[in-house]
């Protein structure tokens, strides 16, 4: 099961109290107070490894309480620090504060942690407040809590190219066909429920990564449709590929199709538009005696977009494709650029 949403509650550990304590030995006489420290209270790290691919763990433990510091003991015995807990993501999960929507943390390389909730620090021994004018004090300091926050975890896939398409557009069999990624494949409406990732290799030793993303239909930046499950897994895509069926079964005009699908994108992120593109016109083995793709590939030209004819079926344009997408992408990791949120 694919989970890319989860709410957890997390509480760090309460820092131990201080001590009050006097020094009783033999042949020592008035020794003095010796109250140790308590231990801070044990925090909660979030990880991110490669290893996971979905917050599915999360959805079945909901609260992580890290460990409360030990209190402080006599002869200036320091309290044992809390255990934190360490809870794994997947790359690319971003955390939220989720009663005040702020982002506290954005995971996105293999090992990058963050301390979402700080362990409460311990309390101070009577041995802290002893002076000149005050040899016997009898107080001492009690723990502070640790921190607890709810959170709204979401996980955001990276990948170099986004297949953007309506449903049955034929990004799943596209997938298929350039990488080893075996999604599901169907024809009806909504195949694709979960994102797929693909590794598409070309030339010699060079690759890249494609995110087959479920379907995009009209008013899926106001949560129709599959709605923002869609849309959130394309923030982080650095290319699209705009697939566009030209079969003589399609019920979109084709130029239509396009320019819905750029609506959309502009509607939850203006800054998804700014990316490089290209239209890829597919299922041409099917076209019939259909003139939607001589409509698209004039629409293309006078828009100086870049416009691909394939077939998943026949591998027809693929190698052209794959050679295109593969410069551009090498291009765009040469280039020096803000890391898409």
């Amino acid at each position: 099961m694919f989970v890319d949403e989860v709410r957890v509650v997390v509480k760090a550990g309460r820092g131990g109290d201080g001590s009050c304590s006097f020094r009783r030995e033999m042949f020592v006489p008035r020794g003095g107070p010796d109250g140790g420290d308590g231990g801070n209270g044990g925090d909660v790290v979030f990880v991110a490894s490669h290893r996971l691919t979905t917050l599915l763990d999360l959805r079945y433990q909901k609260h992580y309480e890290a460990e409360d510091g030990r209190h402080g003991g006599a002869s200036n015995c320091t309290g044992r620090r809390g255990k934190s807990v360490i809870v794994t993501l997947p790359v690319g999960t971003v955390i939220y504060d989720d009663e005040t929507g702020d982002v506290l943390a954005d995971l996105v390389a293999d090992g990058d942690e963050a301390v979402i909730a700080q362990g409460g620090r311990g309390g101070r021994g009577n041995g802290n407040f002893a002076t000149s004018t005050n040899r016997v004090p009898t107080y001492f300091e009690h723990g502070k809590d640790g921190e607890e926050k709810h959170l709204r975890l979401e996980l955001k896939l990276l990948a170099d190219v986004g297949l953007v398409g309506f449903p049955n557009a034929g990004k799943s069999t596209l997938i298929a066909a350039i990488s080893a990624a075996r999604p599901k494949i169907a024809d009806y409406p909504f195949t694709t429920l979960i994102p797929n990732l693909g590794v598409v290799r070309w030339g010699s030793d060079r690759s890249f990564v494609v995110a087959d993303i479920p379907g995009l239909i009209e008013g899926a930046s106001e949560g129709k449709g599959l709605g923002f499950q869609f849309l959130r897994h394309i923030e982080r895509t650095a290319f699209l590929l705009h697939l566009i069926d030209v079969s003589e079964w399609a019920q979109e005009e084709p130029v239509t199709s396009f320019e819905i699908m750029r609506q959309e994108l502009d509607a939850y992120d203006a800054t998804l538009n700014k990316r490089p593109f290209a239209i890829v016109a597919t299922k041409v083995d099917i076209s019939g005696k259909s003139d939607r793709l001589s409509q698209l590939q004039a629409y293309c030209k006078r828009r100086k977009y870049k416009c691909f004819a394939v077939s998943a079926a026949t591998r027809e344009g693929l190698d052209e494709l794959i050679a295109f997408v593969g410069k551009k992408v090498d291009s765009i990791r040469n280039t020096p650029c803000e890391t898409n949120s």
